[in-house]
């Protein structure tokens, strides 16, 4: 478990940091990602720096973990305090949501996010 805590700080330090070769070192060649804010998925390294560039210039995310739980098969719940903001500071959303992770031999290969009963303020976006 220590591993996977090191490699789940590891990627959203660089998130939050906006360093996307740290965060996509941590994850393998076909990782696939859910795209939160457009729909659908992207699968590669490329696809996720396309499309965090894309976010990033849009609003400013920042996602932190509070709780990382290991399953079976390689399988990471992280419950995380995620707030998004607009490029002018203005709150949009803040909110507990859970990320599930698929990992193996070290190495992020799949990234789920599933609606959290953990929510203790949810603003909609406007």
């Amino acid at each position: 478990m220590a591993n996977t805590n090191a490699l789940i700080a590891q990627v959203y330090s660089a998130f939050n940091r906006r360093n996307i070769d740290d965060a996509l070192v941590l994850m393998s060649e076909n990782v696939d990602w859910p795209k939160a804010s457009e729909g659908g998925r992207v699968v590669g390294k490329e696809e996720i720096r396309a499309y965090w560039t894309r976010q990033w210039a849009e609003f400013d995310p920042h996602v932190e973990p509070i709780e990382v739980t290991d399953r079976e098969a390689g399988r990471t719940d992280v419950k995380v305090h995620q707030r998004v903001k607009n490029l002018k500071g203005d709150v949009l959303s803040d909110q507990v949501v859970l990320h599930v992770f698929s990992i193996a031999n070290g190495l992020i290969e799949r990234m789920d996010i599933h609606e959290s009963k953990f929510a203790f303020k949810s603003i909609p976006a406007q």
